[in-house]
């Protein structure tokens, strides 16, 4: 599969009209699922490296839109790595305090170190995505902010850290589906906000945020537009993407001071 075909080009500004939601690679979803394992278990190798390693680290942005997936992502990929080097990180409506400093502070005090995977659910573009849908800053401050995201995202990258993010793309169509799915299982009404429904009606104004956002994406800090209607491709993609980034990171073994065949364990 080439994965350069979701990926977006560096600085380049593209319509998620384009994109399809639904598209599955040429598989279908027993050949995909059949996939997924092997990767797992070569994201968990990868992943124990770069923690042994301890010398740079992996920030996971992950955007979507309401039922978009983000949860389930972190389930069904992230949940393949060991939790000691993992920080999964949430961020909603700031906080007092956080109003109070600039709109990255709280972002910048969530970044994994050395040695382990970050992973952003939501994250620093929510403050030119919900903000600038609901008139809460002008484009001009939004055109502002993307410029500093883009240079904290540069400061990352040069200090070690290598950021993929992902936008999981899905319809209208698919979105209508699982909200509804939430009102008829009971066991699924905490995950349903009636604010939901707001949000969809914005679905337009989204539309045009999320393609400004994805002009940030940059050769070490790239954007992947991720097809998200079938969830089994969404999965195997998005850990294809990891593997390949963390093979690109090339993690080692540190080389111990002492030479395993002269110790005896007696």
């Amino acid at each position: 599969m080439n994965l350069d075909h979701y990926r977006v080009p560096p600085d380049e500004r593209v319509r998620l009209s384009d994109w399809a939601t639904d598209d599955d690679g040429g598989l279908n979803k027993e050949e995909g699922e059949a996939l997924l394992p092997g990767l797992q278990e070569r994201l968990a190798d990868l992943q124990e490296r770069l923690y042994a390693e301890g010398q740079q680290a992996l920030l996971i942005v992950l955007q979507a839109r309401d039922a978009g997936g983000k949860d389930g992502t972190v389930k069904k990929v992230i949940g393949a790595l060991n939790p000691n080097g993992v920080q999964v990180s949430n961020f909603k409506v700031p906080t007092e305090e956080e109003r109070a400093h600039d709109f990255l502070w709280r972002i910048h005090r969530q970044t994994p170190r050395f040695g382990m995977v970050g992973v952003f659910n939501r994250s620093q573009y929510e403050d030119v995505l919900v903000t600038r849908v609901h008139h809460l800053i002008d484009d001009r401050t939004a055109q502002r902010r993307l410029e500093h995201i883009r240079a904290f995202e540069s400061l990352l990258t040069d200090s070690g850290t290598r950021i993929v993010k992902f936008y999981l793309h899905i319809s209208p169509q698919e979105q209508k589906e699982r909200l509804e799915a939430r009102l008829e299982d009971p066991s699924k009404h905490w995950k349903f906000n009636p604010g939901d429904l707001e949000e969809r009606a914005h679905w337009d104004a989204y539309t045009a945020a999320y393609e400004d956002a994805l002009t940030t994406s940059t050769a070490l800090a790239p954007w992947y537009v991720i097809p998200a209607d079938r969830k089994w491709f969404r999965n195997l993609l998005v850990s294809q993407i990891l593997v390949q980034t963390l093979e690109e990171m090339n993690p080692q073994y540190p080389t111990p001071a002492f030479n395993a065949a002269d110790i005896k364990i007696k």
